[in-house]
């Protein structure tokens, strides 16, 4: 579990005294509905668990590492680091009948030996098929014993989840045993990320989720699953009745990758950015309430651009839906294949509604990624570095607009650990020379040189440094 995510979500409502109350809405066909009766408040969720618990497993996941010693005996030549096993528990969700078991990232990250345990309690080997770190899934698979087919759990991605639907968690936790706890859906489509880039929308419950519950099921009354279970905030490290499930439609898209033998999930990306409509900006643009994702810049010739989208306009409806804000729309784009089409609505500037469609593509991979790890004496020894592009934007969950320069993808150690650099640092210029390629980054780190001035962007921000190698 990572209880360290930060949501903040304020909801104001405001009665107007003097008004009309409005008349509740009339369903033709209700398909929910408040127990009618003392009997059925008594009624019992066996039925739903008996059908969804035995496709519920627990998963360990053991990996080596390097205990240091303390830094004072160090300094003496004294003390060796030890190795020691570290072994994280969650749960699972078998979602194919051939061995096919999906659960978080974070449960298996770094795992050296990963342990699938049956509802049966039959334990099994099992071998990572995709990892995918952005949304936090990962695709296991066990082999199983010729002709058997396990119990697995349909996946209800058809969007029809509302708010106070009845759920039951299902999962291991604290490792006592499979357990499941009842609650509502509390909200839908909770973002952590405020930039909306990450495209993250979350099932939100209060039902109990404890550590170990990560990667375990939430399903509903029909007993099939809507989410996998994945973090929790609170200020004690165990549930407070604020819950996050990865929604079904995220986990589909992310086991058809791995089942597909890719090992990346490859999402389409808008070709824009766009900023969430705020209260200050609806009345501006003339909106009667602040919703939607107002495109404030695109990249040329690009799934935007190409659509017909303008600087200024106003995403109020997705396939069919409304936008709530930038992050809303970028579910909906993240959630389709490559090649569909996706039908929009937008306000222009003029203030007219329009009808427009947007084909879903992944981000380009151009310029190519020429990626190197750098040494000798230089401010980059240690460090990997790629070509920036928008499909390398996007992976890393940058700004998928910012597309020239020299990403640093990961720093291993050397003169590059030291001097501070990070994943995600952006190199601008070494010695006055200006690096827009991976080729040019390497010319300039060869020079004969003991001076460096390096220029970076990190996080928005241009810092400039002296270093002396």
């Amino acid at each position: 579990m990572n209880a360290s995510r930060v949501l903040a979500s304020t909801i104001v409502l405001t009665l107007v005294a003097g008004q009309a109350l409005a008349q509740p809405a009339r369903f033709a066909e209700p398909t929910r509905a408040a127990p009618a009766s003392a009997a059925a408040m008594k009624s019992s969720f066996a039925p739903v668990v008996q059908r969804s618990a035995p496709a519920v497993v627990n998963i360990s996941a053991k990996r080596i590492v390097r205990q240091q010693v303390d830094p004072f005996w160090q300094m003496f030549g004294l003390g060796v680091p030890q190795a020691r096993v570290a072994q994280s528990l969650g749960s699972g969700v078998i979602v194919r009948a051939d061995g096919i078991v999906v659960t978080n990232n974070h449960v298996v990250e770094g795992g050296q030996e990963i342990t699938v345990a049956l509802n049966d309690r039959r334990e099994f080997p099992a071998k990572i098929l995709l990892a995918d770190p952005r949304t936090d899934l990962a695709v296991l698979k066990i082999d199983m014993p010729a002709g058997e087919r396990l119990p697995v759990l349909a996946m209800d991605d058809s969007g029809d989840t509302q708010v106070g639907d009845l759920v039951l968690a299902i999962g291991d936790p604290f490792g006592v045993g499979q357990t499941v706890t009842n609650g509502i859906v509390s909200a839908l489509n909770r973002t952590t990320d405020p930039t909306g880039d990450g495209g993250s929308a979350y099932i939100q419950t209060d039902a109990a989720i404890n550590p170990g519950n990560s990667g375990g099921a939430l399903v509903d009354m029909d007993g099939d699953l809507i989410g996998v279970n994945s973090f929790i905030l609170s200020r004690s490290g165990t549930s407070s009745g604020v819950g996050f499930a990865i929604p079904a439609a995220v986990v589909r898209r992310v086991v058809e990758a791995a089942v597909g033998g890719g090992h990346s999930v490859i999402r389409p990306w808008l070709g824009a950015r766009t900023q969430s409509v705020t209260a200050e900006m609806a009345r501006s643009l003339g909106l009667t309430i602040p919703q939607g994702a107002l495109v404030a810049d695109l990249f040329p010739n690009g799934p935007a651009a190409r659509a017909g989208l303008r600087q200024g306009d106003v995403v109020l409806q997705a396939d069919g839906r409304p936008v709530a804000d930038a992050a809303s729309l970028n579910y909906v784009i993240r959630n389709h294949r490559p090649g569909e089409t996706i039908p929009l609505v937008v306000r222009r500037a003029t203030g007219e509604d329009q009808a427009l469609t947007l084909r879903a593509e992944a981000a380009p991979a151009t310029p190519a990624r020429d990626e190197r790890t750098l040494a000798g004496r230089n401010p980059f020894d240690g460090a990997t570095v790629v070509n920036l592009s928008p499909a390398v934007a996007d992976e890393m969950g940058l700004d998928s607009l910012t597309v020239s320069g020299v990403l640093v993808t990961n720093v291993t150690g050397g003169l590059a650990r030291n001097i501070g650099l990070r994943r995600g640092d952006i190199v601008r210029e070494v010695n006055g020379v200006k690096i827009g390629a991976v080729r040019d980054l390497a010319a300039a780190a060869s020079a004969q040189t003991r001076t460096w001035r390096v220029t970076i962007e990190r996080d928005g921000r241009i810092q400039t440094a002296i270093f002396s190698s």
